[in-house]
C-alpha cells in the first residue's frame, strides 16, 4: 500500500497544474556549494527539505578553544565545510545551515583501506591520520545527493538521505579489508569535554545501535543512532581515548577489539569488511531523539532495501515537490539558480525533530508524543522571523503552523515559562536577543494560518514579554528602555522588545483583548526612549536616565548594539515606520540619511570586533550581511522616494548574491538571508512581520508561478523587464491599479495576477 500511494505523488509531481506541461527538474538549478566559503556557512551534503539528517562532509576538525580560550579560527567551520580546504575528514549526520554560531556534526563516518588509522591527522600530513585529499573536479553536489572521489583511498563515496537516515554507498577499488570509522569524537566546535558519554552495540553483524551525549551550544543533547551495513562485518573493534580515573570491572575484558559494547567519553569505532575489486557497501545510518529503538524504527519505515538509486529519486523528487512551489523565469540562467539556491538553502530548515511515530525528546528531557503536528526544531528566531517564516506563512502555512505548535510546546515544556529565543535539539541555547517567537507566532495568526486556539498563544507571548528576569527586561518594564550599565546591548534589546510588543498588540486587538492591546501598544513606542534628537541616532542610556558618553555611531562593539551600530539600528523601527521618518526630521532629512548609509564608508576597524560582519556584506555602511538591517532598502517608500527603494533593491539583489561558493555575502542565517532574495526576487518585502502588508520593491524574475497551499494560483509578470528596467512605474492587481506601495497578504493568497510595468526612468 505504502509503494502504491508513493507512486501516484510521484506521477501527481510530474504535472504543472497551470500549465499541463511536465515539470522540470528544478534541483537541476541549484547549488548546494554556494556559500560554503567566505561567511556563508552552508554545507553542500544530502538531506530532504526539514530533514533532521543533514549528512555532510566535513573538511577539518578545529577546535572550539585554543589554549583555554575561544579559537576563532573555528567560526569558519560553522557548517562543518570549507570549499577551499584540501582535504575531507569524514561525513556526519547533522549540520547548521549558516549560523553564525554552531554545534552538531554528530556521528562522522569514514572509509578507507590499508592500514588502519584511527586519527583524523591534519591537513597538511593527511596520510598521518585517516582523512582523504580531495579534488572539486571529482566532486558532485544536488539536492539530495553528494559524491566526491577520496584520492588517497580510491573510494568513491555517495550520499542521500531520508528525513531520518542518511545513506552512504563506497564504492572500494580493490579487493581485501576495507575499513569504515564511526567516530564518536568528532564534532563541530569540538572541544575535549564536549561528549558527555558515547555508547554503541554491536546488535548482530550488521546492526550497530547507541547514542551521544553532548554538552555544546546545547548543553544537555541526545542523539541516538541504529547503523546498518549491506554486508557482513568481518571484525570490530574500537579505542578508547579517555581520560577517567575508574574503569570498574570491565577492564578484566579486552573491550578494543569484537567486544560488542563500547563505552566511554571518547570512542573511535572500526568495521572491517573483505571486499572484492569494485565492491560497493553501503551504510544506513538512522537518528532518533527519543531511543535506539525509535531509530531502528525509523530506519525500517524509512530506508527498507537497498536501492540507493531509489533512495537518490526520492530525495530529489522530495526537493523538486518543493521547489515546484514557485515557477520563475529569469533574464539569465544565473538569476534562475540563484533563486532556487536560495529556495534550497530556505528549506533546510527548521528541521523535523520526532520519530515516525510522533514521540520527541521535550525541552524537559522528557518523551512527548506529537499529537496531530510535526514536531520541528533549530529555531534561529533572531535571523529568521524577519522574512523566513512569513515566506512560509506564504508558501508553507501548513508547515509553519506546525513549527508555531512547536514553539508553543516548548513553552509548555519550559520552567521558565518562556517561547524559545534560539533553541535546537531539546534545549534552549538563550543566544541573541529578543522573543521574536512573538513576531512568528503573532504573525501566522494575523494571516489566518494558526491552526490552534489563539488564546493560550496569546497567554505565551505575553508571559514571554513579562518574565522580568531575561535579559534586560525587569529594567525595560519599569524606565521603558534597557539601561546599558545594566544590561548590554541595551538599545538593540531596547527596539526589539518594542517591535515585538507592537506583534502582541496586534494580535490582542485582532482578538479584542484591549486590556493587552492598550499595554503592549504603549510598550511599542518605547524605542523613542532611545532616540537622542540631538544627534539623530538611537543611543544607550544609563539607569539613571542619562545617554552614555564616548559614543561612536559607527562602531558595532560596547555601545549598546548587537552585530550592529547606531546607523543600522537606528532605523529599527519596523512597526511604526511614519513616526520614524517624523521622529529623524521627515522626509527629506530621512532620505538624505538613508542615503549617506549607502554611500559612506566604513572603516574596518568599526567591525573588526563582529565576526558576522565582513567587507564583502557591506554597501557603504549599510550591512546586507547582517539581519539587523534587511528591511532598510524598503524604507525609503515610507520617505515618498520608492524609487530608491527599487534602486538599491535591484542592486543588492545582482551583488550580495551570486552562483558561487562564495555567493553569499554573510552568514545564511538558517535561510534568513535567503529568504530576503526569494521575496525581493518577486518584487515585494514583509517589512514588519506580524502586519498583513508587504512593501512594493522591484522584482527581478520576468515571471513568477507560485503554486499556492489554498489550491489557487498566483502569477507575477514584470511587463518589460531587463537588467536597465529598475524601476516600477506601475502594480496591478488583477488589472487594477493599486496605486500603493504596499500589496496585502491577501491580495497575494487570493491568487490571480500581479503586474509590474518597469521602466529605464
Amino acid at each position: 500500500m505504502r509503494k502504491a500511494i508513493l507512486s501516484t505523488a510521484l506521477i501527481c509531481l510530474a504535472i504543472w497544474p497551470t500549465t499541463g506541461q511536465i515539470n522540470p527538474d528544478l534541483s537541476s538549478y541549484v547549488n548546494p556549494f554556494a556559500g560554503t566559503m567566505n561567511m556563508g556557512h552552508t554545507f553542500p551534503g544530502a538531506s530532504m527539505p526539514f530533514g533532521f539528517v543533514q549528512l555532510s562532509p566535513d573538511t577539518d576538525t578545529v577546535s572550539y578553544e585554543l589554549n583555554g580560550r575561544y579559537n576563532g579560527d573555528v567560526y569558519r567551520y560553522c557548517a562543518g565545510y570549507q570549499y577551499d580546504d584540501p582535504t575531507i575528514v569524514g561525513f556526519s549526520h547533522t549540520h547548521f545551515s549558516g549560523t553564525g554560531h554552531s554545534d552538531l556534526g554528530d556521528f562522522l563516518m569514514m572509509p578507507s583501506t590499508g592500514p588502519l588509522k584511527l586519527n583524523p591527522g591534519t591537513a597538511d600530513h593527511p596520510e598521518s591520520g585517516y582523512r582523504s585529499r580531495y579534488s572539486h573536479d571529482q566532486e558532485i553536489a544536488e539536492p539530495g545527493y553528494y559524491s566526491v572521489m577520496l584520492d588517497d583511498y580510491g573510494i568513491q563515496a555517495e550520499l542521500t538521505a531520508t528525513t531520518r537516515v542518511g545513506i552512504h554507498r563506497y564504492t572500494f577499488p580493490e579487493a581485501g579489508p576495507a575499513h569504515i570509522l564511526l567516530d564518536l569524537i568528532s564534532g563541530i566546535y569540538n572541544y575535549q569535554d564536549k561528549n558527555v558519554w558515547t555508547f554503541a552495540r554491536i546488535e548482530n553483524d550488521t546492526l550497530v545501535t547507541g547514542y551521544r551525549q553532548t554538552n555544546g551550544w546545547a548543553r544537555t543533547r541526545t542523539v541516538y543512532f541504529a547503523m546498518t551495513f549491506s554486508k557482513p562485518i568481518s571484525q570490530y573493534g574500537h579505542r578508547k581515548y579517555d581520560r577517567s580515573v575508574y574503569n570498574g570491572f570491565w577492564r578484566k575484558f579486552d573491550e578494543s577489539r569484537n567486544f560488542p559494547e563500547m563505552a566511554g567519553h571518547q570512542i573511535r569505532a572500526w568495521f572491517d569488511f573483505d571486499v572484492k575489486a569494485g565492491e560497493q557497501v553501503m551504510v544506513k545510518f538512522a537518528l532518533s531523539p527519543v531511543s535506539t529503538a525509535g531509530a531502528v524504527e525509523n530506519l525500517m519505515a524509512e530506508a527498507p532495501g537497498w536501492d540507493f538509486e531509489q533512495f537518490r529519486q526520492g530525495s530529489r523528487e522530495a526537493w523538486n515537490r518543493e521547489l515546484g512551489r514557485i515557477h520563475v523565469e529569469t533574464m539569465n540562467e544565473e538569476h534562475k539558480r540563484v533563486f532556487y539556491t536560495a529556495m534550497y538553502h530556505a528549506f533546510l530548515s527548521p528541521s523535523t525533530y520526532m520519530d515516525v511515530d510522533g514521540q520527541y525528546r521535550g525541552l524537559d528531557q522528557n518523551n512527548h508524543q506529537a499529537d496531530g503536528f510535526i514536531n520541528y526544531t533549530v529555531f534561529s528566531l533572531w535571523d529568521t522571523y524577519r522574512a523566513l517564516h512569513p515566506l512560509f506563512n506564504f508558501i508553507q502555512p501548513s508547515r509553519n503552523a506546525d513549527m508555531v505548535k512547536s514553539m508553543m510546546a516548548h513553552y509548555d515544556q519550559s520552567v521558565h515559562r518562556m517561547l524559545p529565543v534560539w533553541s535546537h535539539h531539546a534545549n534552549e541555547n538563550w543566544c541573541m536577543i529578543g522573543y521574536h517567537a512573538v513576531p512568528v507566532l503573532v504573525d501566522t495568526y494575523i494571516k489566518g494560518n494558526l491552526t490552534m486556539n489563539p488564546k493560550p498563544v496569546l497567554d505565551a507571548v505575553v508571559t514571554s514579554a513579562t518574565n522580568g528576569w531575561y535579559d534586560g527586561l525587569k529594567y525595560y518594564m519599569e524606565l521603558g528602555y534597557v539601561p546599558e550599565d545594566k544590561n548590554g546591548s541595551s538599545v538593540s534589546k531596547t527596539l526589539e522588545y518594542a517591535y515585538d510588543d507592537w506583534c502582541i498588540a496586534e494580535m490582542a486587538k485582532k482578538m479584542g483583548n484591549m486590556t493587552v492591546y492598550e499595554q503592549f501598544k504603549a510598550r511599542s513606542e518605547n524605542y523613542q526612549n532611545v532616540y537622542d534628537s540631538r544627534i539623530g541616532f538611537m543611543r544607550p542610556r544609563l539607569s539613571n536616565g542619562e545617554w552614555k558618553q564616548d559614543f561612536n555611531t559607527l562602531a558595532t562593539h560596547n555601545q549598546g548594539f548587537i552585530e550592529g551600530n547606531a546607523w543600522n539600528y537606528s532605523l529599527y523601527v519596523p512597526h511604526q515606520v511614519e513616526k520614524m521618518v517624523e521622529m529623524m526630521g521627515g522626509s527629506k532629512v530621512f532620505v538624505r540619511h538613508l542615503d549617506s548609509l549607502f554611500t559612506m564608508e566604513l572603516d574596518d576597524e568599526h567591525f573588526a570586533h563582529t565576526e558576522d560582519i565582513t567587507r564583502d556584506g557591506l554597501i557603504g555602511n549599510y550591512v546586507h550581511g547582517n539581519e539587523p538591517g534587511h528591511h532598510i532598502p524598503y524604507l525609503y517608500n515610507w520617505a515618498g522616494a520608492p524609487k530608491k527603494t527599487q534602486e538599491r533593491v535591484r542592486m543588492i539583489l545582482e551583488t550580495m548574491y551570486r552562483d558561487a561558493p562564495d555567493g553569499l555575502c554573510g552568514n545564511d542565517d538558517a535561510g534568513q538571508m535567503s529568504a530576503w532574495y526569494i521575496f525581493s526576487a518577486l518584487g515585494f518585502y514583509p517589512v514588519a512581520p506580524g502586519s498583513d502588508q508587504y512593501a512594493l520593491g522591484s522584482p527581478l524574475v520576468n515571471s513568477a508561478v507560485v503554486q499556492l497551499e489554498n489550491g489557487k494560483v498566483l502569477e507575477i509578470e514584470a511587463v518589460n523587464q531587463s537588467p536597465k528596467n529598475v524601476y516600477v512605474k506601475k502594480v496591478l492587481v488583477n488589472g487594477q491599479d493599486i496605486k500603493r506601495l504596499y500589496i496585502t497578504h491577501n491580495e497575494l493568497m487570493n491568487g490571480g495576477k500581479i503586474t509590474f510595468q518597469m521602466s529605464s526612468r
